[in-house]
């Protein structure tokens, strides 16, 4: 540990919070610039608001959202109307502080007026949901899922999913909603941080008992009462690549401001904690993803009347232990060195699949599988670790999901015209360098009509308090100044394929640009 940094670089830098932990300029560092704020509950409502605007249907995996206090208002409306459409709907709503963490502040309400706006709330904002009141019960108990997730690369894209995870239960039998039952912290928020208070919480060295156990082993118990646990899965893969394409946009240009192209720098990894709500019909939901998940394996317990002390959690051991330890295999710098090993391995593992050992499937019931006779001893060193716990989901799955990126592509069009290097903010005279670039103005939207749509959009940017340390349009609302250019341009079409179609006919522009460019530099 070097709390003060370290003047000798290194391979593999882990830091404890952000990627501003220490000044780095080479290796690779375990956290991503940006990271940290784009997992915030409001950015990340942001982000993912996009995209369902874009695809609805692909990113219903999140609930109904509106960001306090500037969305008030909008939220009062639209539960009025709604209510007006559909007398039966008696909704409940939970308000989660933005940068809350560890159930901190979160409280449930029935009414959008049971919304606390006084006091310190104004200088707090929040995001407020539409409750998921219907979810799945294990042993009459409420519990969410903690996913992990390695994030090992952003250009190009490369994403892992940990094979188990952690399943954190709620401490009291779950009922639904009432104004009786709201304030019961116990029984509707899953966070191990308040549970692990309450009277009723077990530890337990078994991973299919206690309040905390193995996702595992309730896939397993899932299975057993003839769920399609591979749908499951194949659901939960679909809505981690989701969420991390409707972030990728912005950590590009968190990323190009901290990293710039062609300058010396570190390369970015990083392990996030997806939690995950599991509904009735065994619908996966997003509650959030958190950037700096804890590692702990150990627990704080009651030795003895009024003497606490840390002691082994075996089920934390068992996940966390597993996930750290296959991220390093996996940005390993030496691996390349080590190719032949790695074909040693191979071998060993057909000879051990030939025997029934492991399965090529992303997850297996352990509880399901045969007897086993002794296991074939490994080859000595690296080569004897167990197989990988993460299993690479992009690019494998890429074909299914890269329609979903158009984001991605505006956002390359915002970092093209930023300009300065480091910064994140667009300028007046860059943004109608893009419009005159792209050819974009025309007799019904004058240059003038640009400075407008500019100034409009970002003054009401900064005026909801986003990052004032630069002036400037932010990507946020250049996307949205994207969206509007592109409902003028292309009318009769659908969002997704208004936004496609002016990024391809920019990207166009562009391209003959550059090809001009070059052609004027030879000659």
């Amino acid at each position: 540990q070097f709390p003060l940094g370290r003047r000798l670089p290194c391979d593999i830098y882990w830091h404890g919070v952000s990627f501003h932990d220490n000044d780095i300029f080479s290796g690779q560092v375990n956290k991503f610039p940006g990271m940290t704020e784009m997992v915030r509950k409001i950015t990340l409502s942001r982000a993912v608001r996009t995209m369902q605007d874009l695809f609805p249907l692909e990113y219903n995996f999140y609930p109904r959202s509106w960001i306090l206090p500037e969305e008030f208002p909008l939220f009062v409306d639209e539960v009025r109307m709604l209510r007006d459409s559909d007398p039966s709907w008696k909704p409940t709503f939970i308000v989660k502080p933005d940068g809350g963490c560890q159930g901190d502040g979160i409280y449930l309400v029935k009414d959008p007026s049971d919304i606390r706006l006084t006091g310190s709330v104004p200088s707090r904002p929040a995001v407020v949901q539409e409750y998921i009141c219907k979810p799945l019960l294990v042993d009459k108990l409420k519990f969410d899922i903690r996913l992990y997730v390695l994030l090992k690369s952003l250009e190009p894209l490369e994403i892992y999913i940990a094979k188990d995870g952690l399943s954190r239960f709620c401490t009291e039998p779950y009922q639904e909603p009432t104004l009786k039952n709201l304030h019961q912290v116990f029984m509707h928020l899953t966070n191990y941080s308040l549970n692990i208070h309450s009277g009723n919480f077990i530890h337990s060295d078994d991973a299919n008992t206690g309040s905390k156990r193995t996702f595992s082993s309730i896939l397993c118990r899932l299975s057993s009462r003839g769920a399609d646990v591979k749908k499951l899965w194949s659901d939960i893969i679909s809505l981690v690549i989701k969420t991390i394409i409707a972030l990728t946009p912005e950590l590009k240009v968190y990323y190009q401001s901290d990293i710039p192209a062609g300058k010396p720098g570190p390369t970015c990894f990083q392990i996030l904690g997806f939690d995950i709500l599991l509904m009735k019909n065994l619908k996966p939901m997003l509650l959030e993803v958190n950037a700096n998940p804890s590692m702990r394996i150990e627990h704080e317990q009651e030795l003895s009347p009024g003497v606490f002390g840390n002691v082994p959690s075996p089920v934390d051991e068992e996940v966390k232990v597993a996930v750290i330890r296959d991220t390093l295999r996996l940005v390993d710098p030496q691996k390349k060195k080590r190719k032949d090993v790695h074909s040693e391995r191979q071998d060993v593992d057909s000879r051990r699949s030939k025997a029934n050992i492991g399965c090529n499937c992303f997850w297996c019931c352990r509880c399901q599988a045969p007897e086993q006779g002794p296991e074939e001893p490994l080859p000595a060193g690296p080569a004897a670790l167990p197989s990988l716990c993460l299993k690479q989901v992009f690019p494998k799955y890429a074909k299914q999901f890269n329609y979903l990126r158009l984001v991605d592509r505006v956002a390359a069009l915002f970092i093209r015209f930023l300009g300065v290097k480091g910064t994140t903010k667009l300028g007046p005279t860059g943004f109608r360098t893009f419009i005159r670039n792209c050819k974009l103005s025309n007799s019904n939207f004058s240059m003038a009509s640009v400075d407008i749509l500019y100034i409009d959009i970002t003054r009401r940017w900064n005026s909801m308090g986003i990052d004032h340390k630069e002036s400037g349009m932010c990507l946020q609302a250049f996307v949205e100044a994207f969206f509007c250019l592109a409902q003028k341009k292309y009318k009769s079409l659908p969002l997704h394929e208004q936004v496609a179609s002016l990024i391809d006919f920019c990207e166009y522009h562009l391209a003959a640009l550059d090809e001009k460019r070059l052609v004027c530099g030879r000659g």
